[in-house]
């Protein structure tokens, strides 16, 4: 058993993922902390674990825990650790932006390992830092790297994905409330989303050319999920794509490659990435699917902490879709 500390506990991603922890059998959460909710009970922010636990957020750290998570703000990870002191023993899984490029990789003389299990597993096993990818970047990455790493991307990648209203975090704003989100659409950050850093440096992490990325971003008027949209110029056949896909992914706990047009039910409220191909013409497009609290944050997290425990990859992650 290890002990774990949450720091942020009262948003959509440290909800999640007391809700994964409470159910972990190698866990024990040891504090959730928050500055405005101190002394109040878990349950009056997420209501979905009433009767599950009887935590209190709390204003203390225990400095000494085995694992902290920090759901923080972008760029509030950063101050955070300046001002709180950890044990050399206590391993940090960072779910902001603050670490994730190559140049803010190194922290305090420590240096943070990009957490995508799908690219970086075995150096995510002898991590002590880990900086968790993006919603959007783990949905686009894990749909492009295949042909990154074959050499497949030589041409524009233009990428279209929707994401759901969870994803603009748990303060409201003018594009997240119901009466303006129900029954609308939406892009933002057209080309320029803080994530294709992030996605940029991982493909081109094989040496290969890889073209220009066109990224449009969409708000849609659900929830939770990420459906992303991929197409480029590829000499080869949809067969050799996919096999070029299900090779690359061979290891892989929660990517699947499927034969069938994917959809958002089949992964909400799972761990799981469901990738499809289809080509036409001289045109491959990749279609991928993830839950964005889950694989793209709270879930993957999780992932990232049973590599480096050395425990099951699936150990606690093994969540049902609810396609009906």
């Amino acid at each position: 058993m290890i002990n774990v500390g949450i720091i942020g506990g009262s948003g959509y991603t440290g909800g999640e993922l007391i809700r994964i922890l409470l159910n972990h059998p190698q866990v024990t959460i040891d504090f959730v902390f928050s500055t405005t909710r101190a002394g109040k009970t878990i349950t009056l922010a997420h209501p979905d674990l009433l009767g599950q636990t009887q935590l209190e957020f709390t204003g203390e750290v225990n400095p000494d825990v085995d694992v902290v998570f920090l759901c923080l703000g972008h760029g509030n990870s950063t101050s955070f650790l300046n001002g709180t002191q950890f044990s050399k023993a206590t391993k940090i899984i960072d779910l902001s932006n603050d670490f994730r490029l190559h140049a803010d990789a190194g922290f305090n003389e420590k240096q943070f390992i990009y957490g995508l299990p799908e690219l970086h597993k075995e150096a995510i096993k002898k991590a002590d830092t880990i900086a968790n990818p993006g919603c959007f970047a783990t949905a686009i990455q894990l749909g492009l790297l295949p042909l990154a790493k074959g050499n497949g991307l030589n041409d524009q990648v233009h990428i279209n994905a929707v994401t759901g209203s969870t994803g603009a975090g748990v303060k409201t704003s003018a594009t997240t409330h119901f009466s303006w989100r129900n029954n609308n659409a939406s892009w933002y950050k057209p080309f320029t989303h803080q994530h294709l850093s992030e996605i940029g440096e991982s493909l081109a992490s094989f040496g290969n050319e890889v073209g220009e990325l066109f990224f449009l971003p969409n708000r849609g008027n659900f929830t939770r999920g990420i459906l992303a949209t991929a197409y480029t110029k590829y000499k080869g056949s949809v067969e050799q794509a996919k096999e070029l896909y299900e090779d690359f992914y061979s290891a892989a706990a929660f990517t699947h490659i499927s034969d069938e047009p994917i959809h958002l039910k089949q992964v909400v409220n799972t761990n799981q990435c469901h990738i499809h191909l289809h080509k036409h013409d001289e045109v491959l497009l990749v279609t991928s699917a993830i839950d964005n609290l889950l694989k793209g944050a709270s879930g993957q997290a999780v992932q990232n902490m049973n590599l480096m425990f050395d425990f099951d990859e699936k150990e606690g992650l093994q969540l049902k879709a609810g396609v009906y």
